[in-house]
């Protein structure tokens, strides 16, 4: 359900840098770590936007994979929930990637300009 607050925050960005104008698309990274759902931020997303100037927009969530580094010098994608270094077994590492909700871009609908006669 932390989907809804995630998904609410993101409105309210793209809300504030679109300064009045329509928005047509929302891109987001969302790190494997993260537990946040693509699909879950794109139906909340949906149901809050109604009625903003996000109505009708696209959210768009890419997966970012999890990597991780461990003190012997050992780098990894982490593909199973088990923080152990793969080389020497140690449970020194360190998150490299893989906690990121970061949004990348946001598309405006650009305003006409008319000129006066």
């Amino acid at each position: 359900m932390h989907e809804l607050a995630l998904s609410r925050a993101i409105l309210e960005e793209a809300i504030r840098h679109a300064e009045g104008r329509p928005v047509r698309r929302v891109e987001l990274t969302v790190g494997a770590l993260r537990q946040a759902s693509p699909e879950s931020l794109r139906f909340y997303f949906e149901i809050i936007a109604r009625g903003t100037l996000c109505e009708g927009a696209t959210l768009e969530a890419r997966p970012c994979a999890a990597h991780l580094r461990c003190e012997c010098g050992a780098e990894w994608e982490l593909e199973e929930p088990l923080f152990r270094c793969p080389l020497c077994a140690s449970t020194q590492v360190r998150i490299l990637d893989g906690e990121e909700l970061r949004i990348e871009s946001i598309e405006v609908e650009e305003q006409q300009c008319t000129k006066p006669r």
